[in-house]
């Protein structure tokens, strides 16, 4: 009878054994497989939530099967503590491992609703936008400059909500004057800058701040990051450049970054002031004039006098020999890229073609046919 008992046990134990591990597998395989989802939603993870809150609000909103799974998933893998605040986009048919990890990696939020402040050379706006999640685009909502007394209502909707992401964005060939200028205007930010920082140090790129940022702190991160930049550019430069040292590359990148908007350019450009260097011709170039004359605040507005195109001043690079003593703007990583790695050309001139590009020239007769026929289009376009 005992036999017969702990055969019987033994068999109900294995069943049940059996039973776990095909509940296991059957769990695992939800887990895993497409989930309910008809439509990418933007799912938002209120500051304070636990994992097991966002369970419930993920199964009402139909995008995962299965609460119970999610929360065992989360848990074995110790990822229920992981979880970010913020909003985040949720394909359609994302899978229960693919949610939890949207939620819990590290990075920004990747849903909802942006406000940019955008930095520029020549104007300056605060532009929101929204992420429409079953495109997987941004739509502008509202766009206004940046010193508008009148601001949309939106703007102050959007301000009001802590999931909303506030970002500056710095433009290539920013001056730091008008940097630290601009932001004072940004009213999502706080505090007063203590000085403006040394120009060309600060990196033109996107930075995401919170409600409050000190500006102060914002322009040491600036500050930081192009000196990252730099340092990370500095030692991958060719052999035999006509500079010595990172400051050098950062100044004759701020040459190239005001001579030319064409991307494809950059490294033209950066060949001919290279070999102007090398052959110890003056670099004969306007924007460092205009930085003389402007120090960096602003537009000049005008064309060059040719009385400020004779003026000895330390910038005017048609009378003194080879850099200015500092940056003339803030330069982007490819124009410093540009300023290291310069193509191999035989150009040392240079004018504007009438594209938005520039005609290059290896001698004076060809570039004086070239400025004869910009001045040719120059005269059109007076016509018109």
């Amino acid at each position: 009878m005992w036999k017969h008992v702990a055969s019987t046990a033994l068999t109900l134990a294995i069943v049940a054994l059996l039973g776990i591990v095909a509940a296991i597998g059957w769990g695992q395989r939800k887990f895993v497989e497409e989930g309910p989802l008809a439509r990418a939603i933007c799912f938002q993870v209120p500051r304070g939530a636990t994992m097991r809150t966002v369970a419930d609000k993920l199964e009402a909103d139909g995008a995962i099967a299965s609460r119970t799974i999610f929360l065992v998933a989360a848990n074995y893998s110790d990822r229920a503590r992981q979880l970010k605040a913020g909003s985040f986009r949720i394909p359609a048919r994302a899978s229960m491992a693919e949610i939890l990890d949207t939620l819990t990696r590290a990075g920004r939020n990747t849903c909802g609703t942006d406000i940019i402040a955008r930095i520029g050379v020549t104007q300056s706006q605060v532009v929101i936008r929204e992420l429409e999640p079953e495109s997987n685009r941004y739509e502008e909502v509202a766009a206004f400059a940046l010193d508008a007394e009148d601001r949309p209502e939106a703007y102050a909707k959007a301000l009001e909500d802590p999931a909303t992401r506030l970002r500056v964005a710095v433009a290539e060939g920013t001056t730091s004057w008008q940097v630290v200028n601009e932001l004072g205007k940004v009213d999502f930010l706080s505090g007063e800058p203590s000085e403006v920082p040394p120009e060309g140090w600060l990196a033109p790129e996107s930075y995401e701040v919170e409600k409050g940022a000190d500006r102060d702190a914002l322009l040491a991160r600036m500050r930081a990051r192009q000196e990252e930049i730099l340092a990370e550019l500095w030692p991958e430069r060719d052999e035999d450049l006509p500079i010595k040292t990172p400051e050098e590359a950062l100044i004759l990148a701020s040459i190239i970054e005001k001579e030319t908007g064409v991307p494809d350019e950059r490294r033209l450009v950066a060949s001919v002031f290279v070999n102007r260097l090398r052959k110890g011709m003056r670099l004969q170039t306007d924007p460092t004039v205009v930085y003389g004359i402007t120090q960096g605040k602003g537009p000049l507005g005008r064309g060059l006098r040719q009385s400020e195109l004779r003026a000895e001043t330390p910038y005017n690079t048609y009378v003194i020999d080879g850099l200015p003593p500092t940056p003339i703007c803030n330069p982007g990583r490819a124009s410093i890229e540009a300023a290291l790695h310069p193509a191999d050309s035989p150009y040392v001139f240079f004018v504007a073609d009438g594209s938005g590009g520039h005609a290059f020239a290896a001698t004076i007769e060809e570039h004086n046919r070239n400025v004869a026929k910009w001045r040719e289009i120059e005269r059109a376009r007076g016509k018109n």
